[in-house]
């Protein structure tokens, strides 16, 4: 069957719909026909270790190589980040201490919430210190807290700021405990509005379930720590407190942590048992696997799951031992084509791949790139329940998402939508500085640019279909005209939607 643009489109769909019947891995893999090129390391570990790679993060990859430009990105105070410091100044609330924002806000205002979003999509897209934002997204969807959500207005952004990023290179233990002791959490999940005549179940379960050992626990467990907890709470200024009027006092065993737990240091015991949570082997290894599927394939390694979880338990809950040994695994560099990306990943890796920079002097683009991912079902931290996002393919997979991704990529191409962002004076020029004499050479270096290899002969022909064109066709004074529809076929096609 001759390919067209048609089958081309149906090609890249492939990999989120076909997804559905196959294992994700096994279903990208299979979508994606090869041109034989060797795989570029440098290329392979910049698109998952960043938001998409860009000529000026290639090009520093290259001269340090992967062992420096990885110790240099994971030591992000080194990196000079303020022309996205500069950007962020436009978002005063996004991570404003909460007595600011109640200054700032009328109560239950969303306007926190959305800047909080566009600041996520703001570092994503043009933050130096890339692998530090892709991990802080990995934190921030493991200790998830939804936004918008109920009771958390004004708390949500000090959440992301003390909590998160903060410790999104430190060590688990720490940030765990610091969640367990802000007021989002507790309002979130619950914790605040329990007491020692009326414990709440809500946040001892998801503090096991999902922010640490898994489904490894029993009722009695829940029990017990729903007790322990009680007294770690919320005061009426809208701030931690520790309470010890509502603590529930007596013995405690829960998997594998046991304590008296008097009256006098329920605080203390509750801060124990935190950290035994932190330091268990089922949460080294929970992480571990999640880390994987971030990073390395829906279907992750077990042999790499389980150095890892060591690795983790070794360094005392510290991450930077655990990330350099996942991107420096042989696990990892064999895993080329196995992730798929997200709504949010496309979009922001679009916007770095054709140099597409913010407003001037405003956040208007930021707005409506936020407004694409909210329709999208992708926006940042707008996930309903406590489990955060899912990362594997098939939780992405529907033909009416892909539809979004060619629509958005056409937009971001032509120029049409958003407007407010900057952008080169002549896209194909910056994309494509020396003309090629044919199209099928202009696809080739539109494709190495903006996917880091050339497309396969079939989908390079499925390209230019578009245009009426052949491979061989010279180019001639209409190719300005047709470089958008070139450009965003490019971006839809099944390479550039892999991570």
């Amino acid at each position: 069957m001759t390919t067209t643009r048609r089958t081309l489109l149906a090609g890249s769909a492939a990999i989120v719909a076909g997804s559905i019947i196959e294992a994700p891995a096994v279903a990208a893999a299979k979508a994606v026909p090869t041109t034989g090129d060797p795989i570029d390391p440098i290329a392979h570990l910049l698109r998952r270790a960043t938001f998409g790679a860009t000529p000026q993060s290639l090009a520093e990859a290259r001269k340090l190589g992967a062992a420096k430009w990885l110790d240099r990105q994971l030591q992000p105070a080194t990196i000079d980040d303020a022309a996205c410091d500069r950007l962020l100044r436009r978002l005063p609330q996004a991570h404003a201490a909460p007595a600011a924002v109640r200054a700032a806000l009328p109560k239950h205002s969303y306007d926190g919430f959305r800047q909080l979003g566009q600041a996520i999509i703001a570092r994503a897209a043009w933050s130096e210190r890339q692998l530090f934002e892709t991990v802080a997204g990995f934190w921030a969807n493991h200790l998830h807290i939804a936004a918008p959500s109920s009771g958390v207005w004004d708390t949500r952004g000090d959440f992301d700021a003390q909590v998160i990023r903060k410790h999104t290179f430190g060590r688990f233990a720490d940030m765990l405990k610091d969640a367990a002791r802000h007021p989002a959490m507790l309002t979130y999940l619950d914790q605040r509005s329990s007491t020692k005549a009326h414990p709440n179940e809500n946040y001892a379960r998801e503090l096991m379930e999902l922010h640490t050992v898994g489904l490894v626990y029993d009722e009695s467990d829940v029990q017990d720590a729903a007790r322990l907890l009680t007294g770690m709470t919320v005061s009426k200024a809208g701030n931690y407190v520790y309470d010890a009027s509502k603590h529930a006092t007596g013995p405690v065993d829960i998997l594998g942590f046991r304590h008296a737990n008097p009256a006098a240091d329920g605080e203390t015991a509750a801060l124990a048992f935190l950290d035994h949570l932190a330091r268990h082997p089922r949460t080294a290894e929970l992480l571990a696997r999640k880390l994987c599927v971030r990073f390395v394939a829906d279907v992750p390694p077990a042999a790499l799951v389980t150095r890892l979880a060591k690795i983790y338990l070794d360094n005392g809950t510290a991450i930077v031992p655990v990330l350099r040994a996942l991107f420096t695994s042989p696990e990892f560099a064999a895993s080329a084509g196995q992730k798929v990306r997200t709504p949010f990943e496309d979009l922001v890796a679009a916007v770095r791949v054709l140099g597409l920079q913010p407003d001037k002097d405003a956040t208007l683009g930021l707005s409506a790139l936020h407004d694409i991912l909210v329709a999208a079902g992708n926006a940042p931290l707008r996930w309903a329940p406590p489990n955060g996002f899912p990362d594997v393919a098939a939780a992405w997979a529907s033909p009416s998402a892909f539809l979004m991704r060619c629509n958005l990529h056409l937009n971001l191409a032509a120029g049409w939508y958003p407007k407010q962002l900057t952008r080169p004076a002549d896209l194909l020029t910056s994309l494509v500085p020396a003309m090629p004499a044919t199209y099928g050479g202009l696809v080739d270096a539109l494709a190495t640019r903006l996917v880091g290899t050339r497309l396969p002969a079939a989908h390079t022909a499925a390209v230019l279909s578009v245009a009426g064109k052949l491979p061989t066709s010279a180019v001639d004074k209409n190719v300005a005209g047709h470089a958008p529809y070139l450009i965003a076929l490019v971006l839809d096609s099944p390479s550039f939607q892999l991570r």
